[in-house]
């Protein structure tokens, strides 16, 4: 762990390696900033569940690409993360999928299902955002379960820009995911 010249001290992926295993907690890093979360909530986690059912359903029916939950994607020493849901297509995943069974760069969908509290939605509205837009994601979900609404960004002269907030009753498409279509709802079933 380096420390700058501000004091602020610098996490990296090495760093994060010789903390003790714990089952129970996601280790994230952002910028050098390190982001420890517990196991998310019931809702949280059927929710992401739930997300990854149906892009897996598509992705076996198309054989485009896959989706996996909560994979580890390591961009940089300084910028490692755990997203709920990734879809990455074939191409992309023979290229970017390490030895070690981690993603070393952007899959092309990354959702976040958002977790109770200011800090867990500044990471994933701000820091994560910012991340995922620089690192090349073409399109990021964030899903609010709770409020069963999902905001939709996607890429836009090389930036993820918010294009619409989809509600329970709505339907998602993606010019990623060829004729996938699904209700919001199931999401929240």
């Amino acid at each position: 762990m380096s420390q700058m010249a501000t004091g602020r001290v610098r996490w990296t992926v090495s760093d994060v390696e010789l903390l003790a295993a714990d089952e129970w907690k996601r280790y994230e890093i952002i910028d050098g900033e390190l982001f420890v979360t517990r196991a998310p909530h019931w809702g949280h986690q059927n929710t992401a569940g739930n997300i990854h059912a149906e892009l897996r359903m598509w992705s076996q029916s198309t054989g485009q690409g896959r989706t996996v939950p909560t994979p580890g994607i390591i961009f940089t020493e300084a910028d490692s993360v755990i997203p709920d849901v990734v879809w990455i297509s074939n191409d992309r995943l023979a290229v970017l999928l390490d030895e070690a069974g981690h993603l070393t760069g952007a899959p092309e969908l990354v959702v976040e299902v958002l977790s109770p509290g200011a800090m867990n939605e500044r990471r994933d509205k701000e820091a994560k955002l910012k991340l995922y837009s620089v690192q090349g994601v073409q399109e990021y979900w964030i899903v609010d379960w709770r409020l069963q609404q999902m905001e939709i960004y996607r890429r836009d002269n090389a930036q993820l820009t918010l294009v619409t907030t989809l509600l329970a009753g709505d339907e998602i498409t993606s010019p990623l995911l060829p004729d996938f279509r699904c209700p919001i709802q199931r999401f929240f079933a």
